[in-house]
């Protein structure tokens, strides 16, 4: 599967999160965490239309 550059970006973007967010974990408690990633979940909501729980399968691992 080819992906278009906004894919690629979309992607890159994603993986910039992801270790954002690692390296974010290390550095706080497990509560701030958890409301940042509530808020990262709420903030890619509001832009995609996609709600996490709906894409992954709330419940499931994703």
């Amino acid at each position: 599967m080819l992906l278009s550059a906004s894919d690629e970006d979309v992607l890159a973007a994603a993986a910039a999160l992801g270790e954002e967010l690692s390296a974010a974990k290390a550095d706080t408690s497990q509560f701030q965490f958890n409301t940042m990633l509530m808020q990262c979940n709420e903030a890619i909501t509001e832009e995609t239309g996609v709600k996490y729980g709906d894409a992954c399968g709330a419940g499931g691992s994703c």
